[in-house]
């Protein structure tokens, strides 16, 4: 049999249409691109800016990135913000989940009743729950009769991002117990013993999750000013270093604040990147 194709003319004005649709969303893609890396570029720029100020680029120098160390003030932040950032992580990463662990073995009527307490805490505005904090720890001062934030700052920062980290774990481990609500009882059912049932079944099931808490968690605390700054006392965050800092611009401050985001920018781009290999490594694997 011949082979017979239908030819179909499409009209000029839909080919215009489908192009200028195409065009429109690479724009919208372009435009996109720009507002998120702009700024990470401009920052990696200004941290090897030999200009002070930071908003010209006369020379490049790597200076900035020494003065880190040298800039007692600044390296002294930024330990603060890392061993917070380190504590709270694990600490809220435990604690979510094993309340999530907790909420999934609940009723429905009273699980539903618990998310919700849960979701209170992530939909306050930080200030509102900074303001919280606060006079939860001027009570608790008169209480015992001792200034904790101006006597314990590390251990009030530490307890207040445990806090707000605590339910954003609570919300990326509970969906994956959810999935398999029975594997708990079929453990059991093959002899585990409730330690080795949560062991060797719920816990490894559920790692994607507890990971991805874990990852909010650094996040949500490695970058917070509000709630640090109403509860660290005389301790400094990188934030609010950042905020006494910012309007001086001597010294080339500025530039070195902008060396640390590199710093982390770098680290964070070379963690995605690693992580997407290992994991098509896998998936080709398989």
């Amino acid at each position: 049999m011949m082979d017979q194709r239908i030819k179909v003319d499409i009209p000029k004005s839909e080919i215009y249409k489908n192009y200028s649709k195409k065009i429109l969303i690479l724009i919208f893609f372009i435009l996109i691109l720009g507002i998120t890396y702009i700024p990470i570029i401009v920052i990696a720029l200004t941290s090897f800016s030999t200009h002070t100020s930071g908003y010209q680029m006369p020379g490049v120098t790597l200076k900035w990135y020494r003065m880190l160390i040298e800039n007692k003030s600044l390296f002294n932040a930024i330990k603060f913000t890392l061993e917070i950032t380190i504590l709270s992580t694990i600490i809220s990463t435990i604690f979510g989940t094993f309340t999530a662990i907790g909420i999934n073995a609940l009723s429905k009527k009273w699980k539903k009743r618990i998310i919700m307490m849960n979701n209170i805490p992530i939909l306050n505005a930080d200030i509102v729950t900074a303001a919280f904090l606060l006079i939860i720890f001027q009570v608790l001062s008169i209480l015992l009769q001792v200034n904790l934030i101006a006597e314990y700052g590390r251990l009030t920062t530490l307890l207040a991002h445990v806090l707000f980290s605590t339910p954003y774990v609570v919300l990326s481990v509970l969906p994956k117990l959810s999935k398999d609500n029975d594997l708990y009882d079929a453990a059991l059912d093959l002899g585990c013993t409730p330690r080795e049932a949560l062991d060797k079944v719920i816990l490894p099931n559920i790692k994607t999750g507890i990971f991805s808490g874990a990852l909010l968690a650094f996040t949500m605390s490695i970058d917070d000013f509000i709630i640090t700054y109403f509860v660290s006392g005389s301790n400094q965050n990188f934030s609010t270093w950042l905020y006494g800092n910012l309007r001086q611009q001597r010294n080339g401050q500025w530039n070195q604040a902008c060396a640390y985001n590199t710093i982390l920018m770098i680290i964070t781009f070379v963690g995605i990147i690693t992580y997407q290999l290992i994991k098509g490594r896998r998936g080709a694997k398989k």
